[in-house]
């Protein structure tokens, strides 16, 4: 039940339009020595190869964990979502009214708090998430392919990034 992608919208600010790839002869100067920049360079890779094994799906890796957040999560309030992918409240709202649109999530009122929204998936919903999570398997599966051994190391290191932030202190190692 593929659903072929909307090109206007493919064409977001998200998809990444091209690799970041060193270019012969050009300097780079401090750029060279920050482990930022090799992470937004990777990141840039990971995104263009996402956006290439999910082509017949206008998905980005923000919906589809979105939609994994959901099935996983039974009547989700659309406040965890947000708070779950770092987004405002109205960045919620507006990616709920996207899978809604294609009757892969539904709204409801939430059971405890007359306030929230809860949001559940669908059943067109579950099937476009059992095609998608294949293809981003696949995907992740040639990353992994490229790391080795290393694989797990790199996820923990990757984590530990993410949850001490720039901010923290003291950083565990």
């Amino acid at each position: 039940m593929k659903q072929k992608k909307d090109t206007e919208t493919n064409n977001s600010a998200s998809n990444p339009e091209r690799p970041l790839l060193r270019i012969p002869n050009l300097e780079y100067g401090v750029l060279d020595n920050l482990l930022g920049f090799a992470l937004r360079r990777a990141q840039n890779t990971l995104f263009m190869d996402f956006y290439r094994a999910t082509a017949d799906y206008d998905i980005s890796p923000q919906r589809f964990a979105a939609l994994v957040l959901i099935a996983e999560n039974k009547n989700i309030r659309q406040a965890q979502l947000a708070e779950a992918l770092g987004l405002h409240r109205s960045g919620a709202l507006r990616l709920v009214a996207w899978l809604s649109e294609r009757g892969w999530v539904e709204r409801h009122d939430d059971d405890i708090d007359a306030r929230a929204w809860g949001v559940s998936l669908t059943q067109a919903g579950s099937t476009i998430l059992g095609e998608l999570t294949k293809v981003v398997q696949e995907h992740d599966f040639n990353i992994q392919r490229i790391v080795g051994d290393r694989n797990s190391q790199l996820k923990t290191d990757l984590e530990l990034i993410a949850k001490n932030g720039l901010t923290a202190i003291n950083v565990e190692i």
